[in-house]
């Protein structure tokens, strides 16, 4: 419960001293101004206050959210295609590896505004397992292509060992916990190595979730969901006719996070699909598609895209009511 002492503006008209009070803490001083002046200048809907303890309001237990935003309406888990790097290098006339530069920068920037706005779940996809499939070279401009690409790979490998490197302190920071899901064995060495010191080092955290797909493919999420299960069936742990939906998302690589299914989906650069990304996971998905490159998508981006799903009604397959 919030309680606000009056102080009167002049002292009383009195010949009795006034006694000498002492000021009181800085810490309950700055609480006290930090809690009216939220109370002041923000609206129900725009702060939800989580816990509030003997008067004291903890920052990290406050969400404020921008004008027009619900709270109840947030989604919790958000998944991205990260699209358009290269078109992005392209048209201002750069290599692609400034792209994906500007690209890691954009992730960075949708981290933080995750953290801020209280999401639970953040997905993105880094790096799709069809990449490392490539057509045999028969002609000349194919090898050239080929070579770019190898190029690309090699640099997008070395950009996320660097990003690991550089972040993994800003996630004990920020109580962020770090999820890789993919196939690994086709990763250096170094990038596996980095995967596994995040994912214990943050595992304890508490915060936004951060699940990054490298060499992920959705099919192969399945497939390997369906090996594990017939693994259990023929060492007679389960019967054939213990095989649900929920069994089977159990055994999804998502199921790291305790909401494994997003809510949202959004895919920039103006394609309209979702190109084998968490395939079982978006049965009941909204998708939100922009024509904004990814280094382009901010949060005026992002506050389309939610404001868009706050807008629809969701009824998980029901009819119309």
């Amino acid at each position: 419960m919030l309680s606000l002492t009056y102080f009167p503006l002049s002292p009383p008209l009195t010949t009795t001293p006034t006694p000498t009070l002492s000021p009181p803490p800085p810490l309950l001083l700055r609480l006290h101004h930090r809690t009216v002046s939220r109370l002041l200048c923000s609206t129900a809907q725009n702060v939800a206050i989580d816990d509030v303890v003997g008067g004291r309001v903890e920052e990290d237990d406050v969400v404020r959210l921008p004008a027009g935003m619900r709270r109840e309406a947030m989604p919790e888990h958000v998944a991205v295609i990260m699209d358009g790097n290269r078109r992005w290098a392209r048209t201002r006339g750069l290599p692609a590896v400034a792209g994906y530069e500007a690209g890691l920068r954009a992730l960075k920037g949708m981290v933080q505004l995750c953290c801020r706005w209280g999401i639970r779940v953040l997905t993105v996809f880094a790096f799709s397992s069809d990449n490392w499939l490539r057509p045999k070279v028969r002609f000349l401009t194919v090898r050239i292509r080929l070579s770019v690409n190898f190029v690309e790979v090699g640099f997008l490998m070395r950009l996320l060992e660097r990003g690991m490197k550089g972040e993994v302190n800003n996630f004990m920071r920020d109580n962020i916990r770090f999820s890789c899901i993919g196939d690994p064995s086709k990763l250096p060495d170094p990038v596996k190595e980095l995967i596994t010191y995040a994912e214990e080092r943050t595992k304890h955290n508490s915060g936004l979730q951060l699940i990054v797909a490298v060499s992920y493919s959705g099919k192969y999420d399945i497939v390997q969901a369906c090996q594990s299960i017939a693994l259990k069936v023929k060492d007679g742990v389960i019967e054939p006719e213990d095989i649900n939906e929920f069994l089977i998302e159990q055994e999804l690589q998502t199921n790291c996070a305790e909401i494994p299914n997003p809510d949202l989906l959004i895919r920039t650069s103006g394609e309209l699909r979702v190109s084998n990304f968490l395939l079982w996971q978006l049965a009941y998905t909204e998708l939100y598609f922009t024509r904004s490159h990814w280094p382009d998508f901010g949060e005026t981006e992002f506050l389309m895209a939610l404001r868009s799903f706050q807008q629809r009604q969701r009824r998980y397959g029901e009819g119309d009511s």
